[in-house]
């Protein structure tokens, strides 16, 4: 399926969120996906994941994490200086922020005519936020792609705590881990999924792909994993569409 692309400028408080919006072709209502892209923004790696759920029949939108100061508008490049750069973007964000342009932007698809339902995703530290999209009453779905920081906390520069809020979301969770995360070990899985249950979310989809690194379905670079993409990719597809896409 063919798939339109445009961007969009989201009002803030204060500032624009920049964003994609990508919708198939043939028109019609359909249910949207806000996703987040990992440290390094809307890159075209980000861009051609989003393509491919757009392709299965989603409206995706997939805005700038940081759309407060110099990074405004960037797609940071897969090296050390852009890794450098992501994290210092992060670091400068604080989690209210976070939270305040994820109202935004559900704001936004919320009102678009042609959305009947509106999901999350997101990769890396984007999982982490698109954990916290969950907290969001019209979030009917959301899947988090090797979610980083939510066993100890770290999102931005202050103490995000969104494991101990996890009993306010109320739509389906899907959590994707790779076996082989640094940044979300065995131990770090673990904390994660005790404490999920004890906030009563029992009804949840976990996935651990064995083999799978750290950013496995960025295609770019040496952890990318096509077979284990392919699979979360159709997951999250089925997860995301209540299993009737």
């Amino acid at each position: 399926m063919k798939v339109h692309e445009e961007e969009v400028r989201i009002p803030g408080a204060g500032h624009l969120i920049r964003a994609k919006v990508l919708t198939p072709d043939g028109g019609g209502n359909r249910p949207a996906v806000l996703v987040y892209s990992d440290i390094f923004q809307l890159t075209e790696s980000t861009l051609r994941t989003c393509r491919r759920l757009a392709a299965a029949g989603f409206v995706v939108c997939v805005p700038e994490i940081y759309p407060r100061g110099e990074l405004a508008g960037v797609a940071l490049e897969f090296d050390d200086a852009g890794k450098a750069a992501g994290l210092a973007g992060a670091a400068s964000m604080t989690t209210a922020e976070f939270d305040e342009d994820r109202v935004a932007v559900v704001d936004y698809l919320a009102q678009c005519d042609d959305v009947t339902t509106v999901h999350a995703a997101g990769f890396c530290l984007g999982g982490h936020l698109a954990f916290r999209a969950a907290f969001d009453e019209r979030v009917a779905s959301t899947v988090c792609f090797y979610p980083t920081g939510l066993h100890n906390g770290a999102l931005g520069a202050d103490h995000a705590g969104s494991l101990a809020r996890a009993a306010d979301i109320g739509g389906q969770l899907m959590i994707i881990f790779g076996s082989r995360d640094p940044h979300v070990p065995a131990a770090a899985r673990v904390q994660i999924v005790s404490a999920l249950y004890e906030a009563g979310l029992e009804d949840l989809e976990l996935h651990v792909y064995a083999g799978g690194e750290h950013a496995f379905m960025r295609d770019v670079g040496p952890r990318y994993d096509p077979a284990l993409t392919d699979l979360g990719l159709a997951e999250a597809i089925s997860f995301l569409g209540g299993r009737s896409l």
